[in-house]
């Protein structure tokens, strides 16, 4: 968690009350038990890999393997420009100064010291952060509940309490995006991976789990008490409604949250450098390009990323556009998880994942009656708060398209592959069993676990 949350989290709770905050902070927290459920399963499949990347390059084929990389690369990105740009904008809201050198000194700080550390410093960093996390939320709970005087009226007048249209809208919207995009976060595969048992990392999510629920919900009734207490306008900008609220606190507190709110930012920060480090090295240059190199590259993408961060106008946009992308490609993703998809393919993993996109544009530009409308709803400028069903049927159309361009990629790739078999006078054999090769040190792996399944499968883009 990083300094977003001060903005996204109570942004919600202004307009779409306490109904938005619950399922924002549960959606937020339960997908994080699909890294406990299906990481053992990836490993036993996979033994040898450690992100989502490499099952991927032994299930479809290296062609769907830099797309899900690709993929990956952008998500971390997008996260790096919104946590960037949330830090930015603490600081210009808390102290009134240019948020610009407190963006520098932690882009410098954290690629030294990931640097020197690598992956293994951002683990130390996630303990402070857990640390300061509990400090901020105690001392937070305490000053606004002895400082902030809840006007009664507000409460009934504010309607906050009701549900509402963008209320049940997000019981689908927020789930399927959280769970699908968490997909993409190469920093969450590593830390599942590195886990010793799978009993550590059951244990380990779910504390983690209960931890963030609790944050998360507490972060985005600020929102609600900013709005009950006078202290935010309703026809004000929400993001801002934690900043104003800390404006009727002591000085002392904005303080500490100033410097809490770095140290989450940097956090954040230096995991998803390490992950994009561990992502490009391992999934585009297979580990045959020296780290350092890597590295070079990973500090000059920071650069745009400070240019677009200091111009992101939401930071709950980006997190959407991300959404978006992962809710078209990983549902025709995990269906090679199971074995019954056996003949499921790379080619139909990546024109699902294309198609899903193409079907958001097609669900806009027939709703809105406009095509510019509809490619502004796959980059979601209206955010999910327009009143219409533009962003619910553009999380719908996203997985269901996919699927079933997936679908017809198939039965094109069968069609094409029985008419070749024909021409050549061969078998048609789309439709067999993939070939299993035992891994090179069989013996090896069944001492270490007897869990571990002894079967590596020849991936298949075509």
């Amino acid at each position: 968690m990083g300094s977003g949350i001060l903005f996204s989290y109570p942004q919600l709770a202004t307009l779409a009350g306490l109904q938005g905050v619950l399922v924002y902070a549960i959606a937020s927290a339960c997908p994080l038990l699909i890294f406990a459920a299906l990481a053992p399963l990836i490993r036993r499949k996979c033994p040898e890999g450690f992100v989502l990347t490499e099952w991927t390059r032994q299930r479809y084929g290296i062609v769907t393997a830099l797309y899900l990389g690709a993929l990956t690369l952008l998500t971390l990105f997008l996260y790096m420009v919104a946590e960037l740009s949330a830090i930015g904008q603490v600081i210009e809201a808390l102290t009134g100064l240019d948020g610009l050198p407190v963006v520098i000194v932690e882009c410098v700080v954290t690629t030294v010291y990931t640097s020197l550390g690598g992956f293994k410093i951002s683990f130390i960093t996630d303990n402070i952060q857990g640390a300061m996390i509990c400090c901020l939320i105690i001392i937070a709970t305490i000053t606004i509940g002895a400082k902030t005087e809840i006007k009664p009226d507000l409460i009934a007048d504010s309607g906050l309490l009701n549900a509402s249209l963008v209320g049940w809208q997000l019981v689908y919207i927020l789930p399927v995006a959280i769970l699908t995009n968490d997909f993409f976060l190469a920093n969450f595969w590593l830390r599942a991976f590195a886990s010793k048992t799978d009993k550590d990392l059951w244990i380990g999510v779910s504390v983690a789990m209960v931890v963030i629920l609790i944050v998360l919900t507490l972060v985005g009734c600020t929102g609600l008490i900013a709005a009950w207490s006078g202290a935010f306008s309703p026809d004000g900008d929400g993001s801002v409604a934690f900043f104003l609220l800390l404006e009727q606190l002591p000085s002392w507190v904005v303080g500490i949250v100033v410097v809490m709110s770095v140290c989450l930012s940097t956090a954040a920060f230096d995991s998803l450098q390490s992950a994009m480090v561990s992502s490009a090295s391992n999934d585009v240059f297979r580990n045959r390009l020296n780290i350092w190199w890597i590295r070079g590259a990973v500090v000059l993408v920071i650069f745009p990323v400070v240019v677009l961060a200091l111009k992101a106008p939401s930071i709950l946009q980006i997190y959407l556009i991300s959404d978006l992308l992962s809710a078209a490609t990983i549902p025709v993703l995990m269906l090679g998880l199971s074995e019954r998809f056996y003949w499921w393919r790379g080619f139909e993993v990546l024109v699902g994942g294309l198609g899903g996109i193409l079907t958001v544009f097609i669900f806009g530009t027939i709703y809105y009656g406009d095509a510019q409308l509809g490619g502004e709803l796959i980059l979601l400028e209206q955010g999910l708060y327009t009143g219409d069903w533009g962003a619910f049927g553009a999380f719908i159309a996203a997985p269901v398209g996919g699927l079933l361009w997936g679908f017809g990629a198939l039965g094109v790739r069968l069609t094409v592959q029985y008419i070749q078999a024909k021409m050549r006078g061969t078998r048609f054999d789309a439709l067999d069993h993939p070939t299993i090769m035992p891994p090179e040190d069989s013996d090896a792996l069944a001492s270490v676990s007897e869990e571990v399944t002894a079967t590596k499968v020849t991936g298949k883009f075509f």
